[in-house]
């Protein structure tokens, strides 16, 4: 590839979607950790928690697709600050007194705001670096989720234990609101974009050739299975350590740190060593394909055995090792649909993904609650469900292994079209 320069404040833009990233993960893991006491003082069942958890996701597909059109209409500088103002009210009704429905209303509203969010951060990004540059940037956008895990975790958690869960739902509304402020002040549109005259020029590719390519659908299914591993944590992992594994909230704090520790350092030795590889001549199946999917692979291999092991210690290490491996995937599928997309489609194409992948986030946590329920003990149910994870975890990644080649899909795209741009 040729290199082409980074844009002046291209770094900037990067640090302030990763912190829209950031808070993205924080408003997410909420519920997971505050998932004991809101059980306890809204008296649910493990099936309804699930409900909760997956309440979050109804509308998450619908505007990732929804809004994946809109930014190849609209500046993403506006679409992100929309969506972040949606974030911060929604958390505030949870601050009094709340029932199940309004609860599940609010999450509802914050998955709608939420939805479109990494898909629409991923494509400002990708207007201020060219392709051979993208996946590094990606990987810190991808690091916003486990730094909004381990930063708000230990503060959120403190706020749950000493005053109240409703409590760390308003410090997160405040922090949304700070960061609406400074990207209002510092937040541009990127400089690599097409012209009127560019458009012209580059030709359309029919959505339907681009969504049946063998790389979108790899794509889809290997996110599918890392993001069932990712809905799961963000809905069951505390409850797990204390339910399950007898830990106290206290100590369930840190420990929930534990994956999205072991997760951001996959994720950006990952984008590190994919655009090393891009740079000493690997093909983009090798430095983005097969390196993401063979992690999410041992991952679930990893999973799998956690059921028949002994000591909470070594369960615990099981489960941070085999879903911290899935996050490599995210890093390097948008990269690889940026590859073959015309720059005009690629927000829509990039927000199809989104949708489709992100329907784990409403099976993964219903489906682990009915299995808890319907169990004979709580850990027993448990074990079955991380089993399931596994199992799609593994599929998933032979899926990907078996389908992810973006440089023949640019090169067959290349010989049906009179010389499309790509971006």
């Amino acid at each position: 590839m040729t290199t082409q320069p980074t844009v002046k404040g291209a770094w900037t833009i990067t640090f302030l979607l990763f912190l829209f990233m950031l808070i993205n993960f924080a408003d997410k893991i909420v519920v997971n950790l505050a998932g004991v006491p809101i059980k306890a003082e809204l008296q649910l069942d493990p099936e309804q928690f699930g409900f909760l958890g997956s309440s979050f996701f109804f509308l998450f597909s619908i505007s990732a697709l929804a809004v994946g059109f809109i930014v190849n209409r609209i500046d993403t500088r506006w679409v992100l600050l929309a969506m972040a103002v949606i974030w911060a009210l929604a958390q505030f009704p949870m601050v009094g007194t709340v029932s199940f429905t309004t609860l599940v209303i609010c999450r509802i509203i914050l998955g709608a705001g939420e939805g479109p969010a990494f898909a629409v951060a991923v494509h400002a990004l990708y207007k201020w670096f060219p392709d051979e540059k993208r996946t590094l940037p990606t990987a810190i956008l991808a690091q916003g989720s486990a730094f909004g895990v381990i930063l708000a975790v230990p503060a959120l958690n403190w706020i749950i234990v000493n005053h109240s869960w409703h409590y760390a739902f308003g410090a997160l509304g405040v922090v949304g609101l700070m960061w609406v402020v400074a990207w209002l002040v510092l937040g541009r549109e990127g400089p690599l974009v097409q012209t009127v005259a560019m458009a012209a020029a580059d030709p359309r590719v029919p959505y339907f050739r681009l969504l049946t390519s063998r790389t979108f659908i790899g794509c889809c299914a290997a996110a599918f299975g890392a993001y069932w591993a990712l809905s799961l944590g963000l809905t069951w992992f505390t409850s797990f350590i204390i339910e399950g594994l007898g830990f106290t909230q206290k100590d369930a704090g840190w420990i929930t740190v534990l994956p999205w520790v072991f997760g951001a350092a996959t994720v950006l030795l990952a984008g590190w060593i994919s655009q090393v590889m891009l740079t000493r001549g690997y093909t983009t199946r090798g430095a983005r394909g097969v390196l993401g999917s063979i992690p999410l692979i041992i991952g679930g291999l990893i999973l799998l055995a956690m059921p028949h092991v002994d000591g909470a210690g070594l369960q615990v290490v099981l489960l941070v090792l085999g879903p911290g491996l899935c996050g490599a995937i995210f890093v390097v599928c948008p990269p690889m649909l940026g590859e073959f997309t015309p720059v005009q489609q690629r927000g829509a194409v990039i927000g199809i993904y989104s949708a489709i992948y992100t329907f784990a986030g409403i099976m993964a946590p219903w489906v682990m609650g009915t299995v808890i329920k319907h169990a004979a003990t709580p850990l027993e149910g448990y074990m079955t469900g991380f089993t399931i994870n596994a199992v799609i975890m593994v599929v998933s990644g032979l899926l990907g292994l078996l389908l992810l080649w973006p440089n023949s899909e640019r090169a067959r795209l290349l010989a049906q079209a009179a010389q499309p741009k790509f971006a």
